[in-house]
């Protein structure tokens, strides 16, 4: 259940951060602010007018958090992945390389 919860999530995430991180959805935003600047006059600058910006911020910036993380952390998982890769790989060329270089010297081609 754990699994498939992890699962689901990342794959919300994921389609999240590619629609939220698209320009659509910074003038979609733009648009909300200015919509609401613009009515502020409308609604005589009161505090429920303000609240309403402020409880829209507040609740966006919140999930934000959760998915942000989930990203970066992703994309740290992905960076172990390959440092582990290119660090087996840099291990095998340098045994590959002492290995050759033990053959060169037992034929007398390089001073020990």
């Amino acid at each position: 259940m754990k699994t498939y919860l992890t699962n689901r999530f990342e794959i919300l995430s994921e389609w999240i951060s590619a629609g939220l991180g698209s320009p659509y959805a910074f003038m979609a935003a733009f648009l909300v602010v200015a919509l609401w600047a613009v009515t502020g006059p409308l609604f005589g600058y009161s505090d429920t007018w303000q609240l309403i910006i402020n409880t829209g911020t507040t609740i966006s910036t919140f999930l934000m958090v959760f998915l942000l993380q989930n990203t970066g952390n992703r994309t740290i998982e992905e960076m172990q992945d390959n440092l582990r890769r290119m660090e087996r790989q840099n291990a095998s060329l340098m045994h590959e390389l002492l290995a050759l270089r033990q053959d060169l010297r037992a034929d007398g081609r390089i001073a020990a």
